[in-house]
Parts: C-alpha cells; sequence; structure tokens
C-alpha cells in the first residue's frame, strides 16, 4: 500500500462523498480511481454502461422490485 498525495480540496470532496456512499474515505477514493481508469479505457462508454458490466462481472445478479401502490 502506497501514500497518494492529493489536494486537501480534492479530500475534502472525497470525505463528503464517502459519507453519501456509505464508504471508507480510502474505499470511497479508489472507487473513484478505478472508474476513472475504467472510463479512460472506455471513452465509448457511459458510467450506467461500465457500473452495469462491472456489477455483472461480480456476479450481481438483478432482481425485479415490487412497488406498493398506495
Amino acid at each position: 500500500m502506497g501514500i497518494v498525495n492529493i489536494d486537501d480540496d480534492l479530500h475534502d470532496q472525497i470525505r463528503k462523498a464517502s459519507a453519501v456512499s456509505c464508504r471508507s474515505i480510502n474505499a470511497q477514493a479508489a472507487f473513484w480511481i478505478k472508474v476513472g481508469m475504467l472510463c479512460e479505457m472506455n471513452p465509448t462508454l457511459s458510467f450506467n454502461e461500465i457500473a452495469t458490466r462491472e456489477l455483472r462481472a461480480a456476479g450481481v445478479v438483478t432482481q425485479a422490485v415490487k412497488v406498493a401502490l398506495t
């Protein structure tokens, strides 16, 4: 494991995003790094397409969601 030097403002944004995403600060930074790398490697895919592809590769299966009508 190495140390990455980042700007204080970026660290603050990572901290805020990590709270929303229920991830640690390190996990949020790693997520952004991975997504950024995947976007650079696949410039024709949207974020949603990349996320869907990664979820499927991890074995995540979508299920129908039941919506209660009121």
